[in-house]
């Protein structure tokens, strides 16, 4: 199962504090608990590292995401088609023309009950989107783009400080 894949996971985490990775694999394990068919697209990029759940191998079928900023540490649990979400309590972050997050600063500030209800209405609508049946894949976890040395400069500048 993919919840089990996670070494590609811990090692971009490696350069942040103990305290954000804790919490990032915490709200990982939420997501994974509730749609553990799903596969998950990880993407360790200059600026930010952002992981994924979707139905198929495609960015555009994510339904939720997890992205930690590099210099902020800040973490996003973001839904790439949040705009199309009904947001009834109104706390989704974002006016853009699709992605929405909530800032996460502890288990305990995050809104599990009203993320799920988010979650599955996400889910359905991601699904809508894969026209083609044969793309649904079952449990992947997918390595999909590394920043190596873009990181590593991001990393060293932040230390320099």
């Amino acid at each position: 199962m993919s919840k089990d894949q996670i070494k590609d996971l811990l090692k971009f985490l490696k350069p942040f504090p103990e305290n954000v990775r804790e919490l990032v694999l915490w709200l990982r394990e939420f997501v994974w608990d509730l749609y553990p068919g799903s596969n998950e697209l990880i993407y360790d990029n200059y600026n930010a590292l952002a992981f994924g759940w979707s139905p198929t191998d495609r960015v555009g079928h994510v339904f939720c995401s997890i992205a930690v900023g590099r210099t902020t540490h800040n973490i996003h649990f973001g839904f790439y088609w949040g705009n199309e979400l009904t947001d009834s309590k109104n706390i989704l972050i974002g006016k853009g023309n699709q992605y929405r997050y909530i800032l996460v600063k502890s288990k305990n500030d995050f809104p599990g009950a009203y993320m799920k209800k988010l979650l599955k209405e996400a889910y359905s609508n991601s699904l809508a989107k894969v026209k083609d049946p044969k793309q649904i894949r079952k449990g992947d976890t997918i390595t999909k783009s590394v920043s190596v040395k873009k990181r590593v400069a991001s990393i060293k500048k932040k230390k320099i400080k």
